[in-house]
Formats: structure tokens, sequence, C-alpha cells
């Protein structure tokens, strides 16, 4: 099972929800979403979304980044597009454990997800306390041999967390930037014990805010070689000197992704999606292009699955 990991913004989120239309009845996908806005119109939706589409999802409630930071009634948010979905609860551990099983008893949540950051001491007392409840279902955490070793007789469904994207300062750095093995966790997770493995597809892991209008148009695309391990390739722009013109930055950008895609015969809803862009001479805005790269993996994930 692949469980992305990704903020609620809004491409990230329509990402999700036209996967979950297209694709998300072959359940390989279950997102693991951490809300980051005040306003929650654009994740109502894609809830919504992900009912008609039968995908399994998992909603941060203590998110810790972005506007939502010690917000404690995201539940209450979302009340009415929950019901009768596939979610379940998901709290980011830090320190704070005793809100964790406060939040877990008023809610009466069950088949809980937690994400362990790297401060987590898997021998702590609080710490094995809490994984020890029945209502804590999946852990998520990036390599930690000690926290395996103690969820062994746990009975807990264990996800590896990798953190694949390396982001380079600017776009146009990206220009140089040779094809790199971004993972390979779909070929090893199982016989490694793990019960899934999760990444924040073709995004840093590093929240921001975005920014200003670039200088380069760089689109990244993943895709499975000869030896099944996915690789990550990154298209840019080459007339990167000024702000000006950044369509045609993306034609730019866009024509080296279709010609590659076209040379290694790559169809997934997305690359369909950047070939019609591209070959009507529409420029789709640079949201779409990072909703494009991220549900491009995706699918490229679950189909692999």
């Amino acid at each position: 099972m692949y469980f992305p990991y990704l903020r609620g913004r809004q491409f990230e989120l329509i990402a999700l929800r036209e996967f979950a239309v297209q694709r998300g009845d072959q359940n390989n996908v279950f997102p693991i979403i951490e809300p980051v806005k005040k306003t929650f119109n654009s994740l109502k939706l894609a809830i919504k979304k992900f009912s008609e589409g039968d995908l399994k999802f998992a909603i941060v409630l203590n998110p810790q980044v972005g506007d939502l930071i010690g917000n404690n009634n995201i539940i209450d948010e979302l009340e009415v597009e929950l019901v009768g979905t596939k979610w379940i609860p998901a709290f980011i551990v830090k320190n704070n454990f005793a809100y964790i099983r406060q939040k877990i008893e008023a809610e009466q949540l069950t088949n809980v997800m937690l994400i362990c950051t790297k401060s987590v001491d898997a021998s702590s007392n609080d710490f094995l306390q809490l994984i020890a409840s029945s209502t804590i279902e999946y852990i998520v955490s990036e390599e930690n041999k000690s926290l395996k070793r103690r969820l062994r007789d746990q009975n807990k469904k264990l996800i590896l967390l990798s953190d694949c994207f390396k982001p380079l300062i600017r776009n146009k750095d990206y220009l140089e930037a040779q094809p790199e093995k971004f993972t390979e966790e779909h070929l090893f997770y199982e016989e490694e014990n793990y019960f899934g493995f999760a990444d924040y597809t073709t995004v840093s892991s590093e929240f921001n805010e975005g920014g200003t209008t670039p200088y380069a148009v760089a689109i990244h695309l993943t895709y499975q070689n000869e030896n099944d391990e996915i690789w990550l390739r990154h298209f840019t722009s080459i007339s990167n000197d000024d702000q000006a013109n950044i369509q045609g930055k993306f034609a730019e950008a866009a024509g080296k992704a279709v010609r590659f895609l076209n040379e290694e015969d790559i169809h997934t809803y997305s690359s369909e999606e950047l070939r019609t862009y591209y070959q009507d001479e529409k420029y789709p805005g640079l949201g779409t292009v990072k909703k494009i790269s991220i549900k491009n993996h995706i699918e490229l994930v679950n189909s692999i699955l």
C-alpha cells in the first residue's frame, strides 16, 4: 500500500481528487493529508470526490505547518463531509502524548494513525503507552530500527516514510540536474515487514507558501526504469535570464517532457494532460504543472502496485 503525504493546498488536493475519480477504486493508494489553510472549501470538495472514488484517506488533526497550527477543531470543520467516507484520524507525534490521548478519548477515535517525527524517543514510557492502545492502528515513520523492533509484537501497521525529492534552490538549477533514482521501496517494503511505504511525491517535505514568478519552469516526472526502480527526471526551460514570457518557458519545458514521454511510451492521465497543453499551445499555470507532476507520480505507483 502506498501512502502519499501531501499538504492540503489547492493543487495537491486537485491532484488527489482527480486521481480518486479516475483510479481511486483500485485502492492501492491511501493519501495522508495535512491541512494547512484556514479555509476548508478545497478540502471539503476533495473529500466529496474521495467518497465518490471509494478512496481511503487520512486527515492530520494537529497540523504542524501552515495556518492551522494549534487548531483543535478540524473534525468539527469537516464533520458533515467525513460522514460515510473511508477516512482515518492521524496525529503528528512530538512530545504531545497527553494531547493525543486526550483527543482520541474525547472524539472516540479508532483506527488512529501516528506520524512520528525525528524527535520521538521510541523507548520512552509515554510513547510506549500510547502505541499500546488498541485505538492505534498505523505508525508512520522514517527508518527507525529501534521503533521497528518495539513494534514487532504490537500488531500495528508500520509504514516507512521516505523524503525522496531533493529540491534545488532555483528552478533553473534543474537545467543541469541528471536523472536520479527516486525510490525502490515498492520493491522491498513487504519483505522488510512494512505494511506500506510513504513519500512526499514530487514535492519537498519542507513546507513553503510559494513565491514570486520564477525565472524558469521545471517539470518533475517520475517513471519506472528497466530495473523496476522509480526514477525522476527534471524538464526545464532554457530562456531563464528573466521572469518574462512564462508561457514560453512552459512550452520549452513541456516540449522536453513530451518528447521523453513519447520516447518511453509513457501514458497516464497526467501525461496525456501535459501532452494536450503542449500540443494545443496552452499554458495552464504553474499550479497545474505542479498538479500534473504530483498526480503522475501517484498514478505511477498505483499502477506498479
